[in-house]
């Protein structure tokens, strides 16, 4: 049983015939305990099945649904109706990403950036299957494991001034991920991340807004990375230039 009558006004774009993007309103009886992403749906399977947006998991674990809701990227199921404060809430794709229809955006542009920064495992010397794994202490796990919860929504993408002024900036999520494995014991790769991750399109075009990770749904603190990594960079840097870094093993 609805509680509430809302407004959603969605922004609407179907490239085949609408030169421009516009808002569109729809009035929806809202139950107590919905989501965002509830009401989207409702509007989906009622009222104009066209709508076009990305979900999957409804739990924040997949980071497919993230939205401009009242002009702060969420994600869509994270994000109470009864915690907005107005019956009409403005839903609109993510900022700063072309929009390819209504609510869906094109993420060729942080699928490259984050291929760039080689988010993997990089072992310069081969093991042997029976030398066994590699195993970590509980310690070794911490320094990272923060930057393991990236779920890849991409609203610290929507939320980076820096990302709206300089599109060729790496941006936060994928500069965390880079972090992520630069602390990993089992890694060897910092130098074969560093000419991107320490470029000027790199951590040195980070301001430090700190939005990144004021609507980071997992708390991942992509700008606590990006500050480390200046740290641990300028320190390389120097090291290196008096003879004292680590040679590339």
């Amino acid at each position: 049983m609805a509680y509430k009558t809302i407004e959603l006004e969605i922004l609407r774009y179907r490239p085949e015939e609408d030169e421009t993007p516009w808002l569109q309103l729809f009035r929806v009886p809202c139950e107590e305990d919905w989501v965002v992403l509830d009401a989207v749906n409702y509007v989906k399977d009622h009222l104009d099945s066209s709508l076009s947006y990305r979900w999957s998991c409804h739990m924040a674990v997949c980071g497919s649904c993230g939205m401009m809701i009242d002009g702060e990227p969420r994600l869509s199921c994270k994000t109470f109706v009864r915690d907005l404060p107005d019956r009409r809430i403005r839903i609109e794709p993510l900022a700063n990403f072309p929009i390819e229809r209504d609510l869906v955006v094109v993420l060729d542009d942080f699928m490259e950036k984050l291929q760039r920064v080689k988010p993997y495992i990089i072992r310069q010397e081969e093991r042997a299957i029976e030398e066994g794994e590699h195993l970590q202490t509980p310690a070794q796990l911490a320094k990272f494991r923060q930057y393991t919860l990236c779920i890849n929504c991409c609203c610290c993408y929507s939320a980076c001034p820096q990302y709206a002024l300089i599109p060729e900036f790496i941006g936060p999520a994928a500069l965390a991920l880079a972090h992520r494995y630069n602390l990993d014991s089992r890694d060897q790769g910092r130098e074969d991340r560093e000419d991107v991750v320490a470029s000027n399109v790199g951590i040195w075009d980070c301001a430090f807004a700190d939005a990144c990770s004021q609507v980071c749904p997992k708390h991942v603190d992509p700008a606590g990375a990006i500050q480390q990594m200046k740290i641990s960079s300028t320190l390389h840097w120097y090291l290196d230039h008096l003879g004292l870094g680590r040679k590339k093993r």
